[in-house]
């Protein structure tokens, strides 16, 4: 009855194991690489300013929108003390990536008051005054207008909202400036945008496309209040002192709705979408550090964490295969359902939770082979010494079992409250060792129980006790022997088999 019991809780915990490891891959889903792993770009921002906790968590849920409409898998946005951490692993184009969650000031609409040539460093011999260096073109005149080209344009932190400025527009993501404007001051702010998205011209010959944008209930009237005073003028949306786009508007009420065409193609067209619906954030944010990971030094990073823990388990098996003979292969045993086990946890929640397995995790999974292999040499260790002092095999196991698992526990919890201080207090890639330590640490305990034990107790009780020395346990045959002249018995132990 009880070996019914123990096969089986053995063969649960197998199917379990199994069944979830073939789920994920019928699923197609894998464990999603770290940014080390697969290469990508990691950048940390700071506020300009001191802000309150809701400002940095608002500021972040924005980057995040910013990050997923740019279709990155599995990106990272955290919070490391006041500064925003934003980690792109596999973004193929790190430095457009990073264009785009830099963008950081307000949205803004602004009137172009005149358009400016490129600007031109100014000869030696020229001196211009303070007053011709201001961006104003009050009916300008030839000369007012050649002395634009050696204004040069007003610095992103200057370009407030409320004067007059001359900002560029570069051409894509390039530093590369097409044009130049000098816009008025804020007529409206990104906030006025309820949605956005790019959609081909339908009458387009040359296949365009046409930013749709939709506007809230508070917005609308002003936005048409805009249009009917600049009718057929351009208006310039600005992000980050910077010129995205100059329309002209060529109608007086939008009826809450408007379309900003020109010459874009699908790719310009997603962009400036992406940038009027997540153009706004409540503080400016600088840029401390920018790391970019090519996908070879990913790979490489990859493969080395790979044969360390391959070669790491190979040698793990071998001994303990070697050293505890048929119990070895218990050990292989278990390692390979609690891999399947693991394998599932960390590909299904690297779908449904964005966890990404980085090289500290690799590290922390290697370094908890060493734990679960522990907990297998305490058992067998104890199973061993029970033996020694004459208990039968059978008694030896469930007795080893019974004393080794309060010594499994133990060892086991002081190992998870680590992993678990750990990762409460550290940052970063610290974490990720402190996450998959903990939980191969659960799974180590859980394979003990549900799998190691009961797969013990069935061998122990089934093999025949001339093949114990497969076992790798010792048998002591117990005798009594009368003590002569005194009556007493006194028991005595020969060593069967040494076991080892």
């Amino acid at each position: 009855m009880r070996k019914g019991r123990w096969i089986r809780s053995v063969l649960i915990s197998t199917v379990v194991a199994v069944a979830a490891f073939v789920a994920v891959i019928s699923a197609h889903y894998h464990p999603v690489l770290g940014l080390d792993l697969q290469g990508g770009a990691s950048v940390v921002y700071k506020p300009a300013r001191k802000v309150s906790a809701a400002t940095l968590n608002e500021t972040i849920s924005i980057i995040e929108n910013r990050v997923n409409a740019l279709g990155v898998g599995q990106p990272s946005i955290g919070q490391q003390g006041s500064d925003i951490v934003v980690d792109l692993p596999g973004v193929k184009d790190p430095k457009t990536a990073l264009s785009y969650i830099g963008q950081t000031a307000i949205l803004q609409f602004r009137p172009v008051l005149c358009q400016a040539p490129l600007y031109t460093k100014p000869p030696a011999s020229l001196h211009l005054k303070k007053s011709q260096l201001t961006p104003t073109c009050p009916n300008p005149s030839a000369k007012t207008a050649s002395l634009l080209q050696y204004v040069p344009s007003t610095s992103p932190l200057k370009a407030t909202s409320a004067s007059t400025a001359l900002l560029p527009e570069y051409q894509g993501n390039s530093k590369k400036v097409i044009a130049r404007y000098v816009v008025g001051p804020t007529l409206l702010t990104g906030n006025a945008i309820k949605s956005v998205f790019a959609a081909p011209q339908p009458q387009s010959a040359s296949n365009q496309w046409a930013i749709n944008f939709t506007l809230t209930a508070k917005g609308a009237p002003i936005f048409n209040q805009i249009a009917k005073t600049y009718y057929h003028q351009l208006l310039a949306v600005v992000l980050d002192g910077t010129v995205q786009s100059a329309p002209q508007i060529n109608s007086t009420n939008f009826n809450g709705q408007g379309q900003i065409t020109g010459n874009y193609t699908r790719a310009s067209a997603t962009d400036l979408a992406t940038i009027l619906h997540y153009g706004a954030l409540p503080v400016q944010l600088v840029q401390q550090t920018v790391q970019t990971i090519s996908p070879t030094l990913g790979a490489a990073s990859l493969r080395a964490g790979l044969v360390a823990g391959i070669a790491g388990l190979i040698l793990v098996m071998l001994y303990t295969i070697l050293y505890y003979r048929l119990l070895g292969l218990v050990v292989v045993g278990g390692l390979a359902t609690t891999f399947g086990a693991l394998w599932a946890i960390i590909a299904l929640l690297g779908h449904t939770e964005q966890l990404t397995l980085d090289l500290s995790g690799v590290t922390g999974i290697i370094v908890s082979i060493g734990v679960i292999v522990d907990s297998y040499i305490v058992f067998f260790e104890r199973l061993k010494d029970e033996a020694r002092h004459g208990k039968s095999l059978r008694a030896s196991v469930d007795t080893g079992f019974s004393k080794a698992f309060r010594t499994i526990i133990a060892a086991d919890l002081v190992s998870f409250i680590g992993a678990a201080l750990l990762y409460y207090f550290s940052i970063g890639d610290v974490r990720g060792f402190a996450f998959f330590l903990g939980l191969s640490t659960i799974l180590d305990v859980a394979s003990a129980w549900f799998f190691t034990r009961p797969l013990v107790l069935w061998i122990g009780n089934t093999i025949d006790p001339k093949h114990y020395r497969w076992l790798g346990v010792p048998v002591v045959q117990v005798t009594q022997k009368p003590i002569a002249g005194t009556g007493v018995i006194k028991p005595s132990r020969r060593v069967v088999t040494k076991g080892v």
